[in-house]
């Protein structure tokens, strides 16, 4: 299985913290890969590297080839992304949103709309193309979000926490669709979640992140033989501690960089 996405000794620090230590791993083209790890572990510090939306102080991302950091505009086309917290215009319609995130990608405008329908069409949300996205329940929003985030056929699909706050039901809706499109379309998808029950029964491989390092990685079946468990709850619990943990300084102080980076850009 040919890698998609490489990162080589990546640290990401602020300040005198190590968000993300010295981290490698592969994912392989087409793969479902689960990246695991308690709150402030480092989880969403790498995708926001992978994703361009933050520099990492040293090491060296690429996806499908491309260099991350030296060639951001060329590896935006390769992903799409749903973000853990909510990116949709309430004011726009479901269809208006779609629009609009086709244009920033510059896509034409025949090519757009047949997508959009395709899409809207497969998260079953087409009857309510022209509603107001603020009217919407929190399933339907993040079903919206899978369709805008694959609307420019992206080769890899980043979902960081999916299904947070979702119901039994449309979790395993949300989760059908995406196993549909890496079958279908034989798309790399790259997701976190806290639900350990769906790392368990859907990604091929799982990495385990904590305190900024990469402590595990393999199949379920493999974290489970390594940790002597009967479960991926047991064997993650084993690896990363009982501890509750709350998140570090690294989300408000990535934040600020993202922001800082915004304002250079322009």
């Amino acid at each position: 299985m040919n890698p998609i996405i490489s990162v080589h000794q990546v640290t990401k620090t602020f300040g005198k913290l190590h968000a993300v230590d010295d981290v490698n791993f592969t994912v392989g083209e087409g793969e479902i890969f689960a990246f695991l790890g308690p709150n402030g572990a480092g989880k969403s510090t790498t995708i926001k590297m992978l994703t361009t939306l933050l520099l990492p102080s040293a090491g060296s991302m690429h996806l499908a080839g491309i260099d991350v950091v030296k060639e951001q505009a060329a590896a935006r086309k390769i992903f799409g992304i749903v973000f853990q917290d909510p990116s949709l215009d309430g004011d726009l319609t479901a269809f208006e949103n779609m629009e609009l995130h086709g244009v920033l990608y510059g896509m034409e405008r025949k090519k757009r709309g047949a997508r959009i329908e395709e899409l809207v069409k497969l998260v079953e949300l087409w009857d309510r193309k022209d509603t107001l996205v603020k009217t919407f329940s929190g399933g339907m929003k993040r079903r919206l979000e899978i369709a805008r985030g694959l609307l420019h056929h992206p080769k890899i699909l980043f979902l960081d926490e999916p299904t947070l706050g979702l119901d039994a039901q449309t979790r395993n809706l949300l989760w059908a669709y995406i196993r549909r499109l890496n079958e279908q379309e034989g798309m790399t998808i790259f997701f976190t979640t806290h639900y350990l029950a769906e790392a368990e029964s859907i990604a091929d491989r799982i990495a385990i992140i904590d305190h900024g390092k990469l402590v595990a990685m393999g199949t379920a079946d493999a974290l489970r033989q390594k940790t002597g468990t009967d479960n991926l709850e047991s064997a993650y619990l084993e690896l990363t501690g009982s501890q509750v943990r709350d998140e570090t300084l690294s989300s408000a102080d990535s934040k600020r960089e993202m922001i800082r980076r915004v304002i250079v850009n322009r």
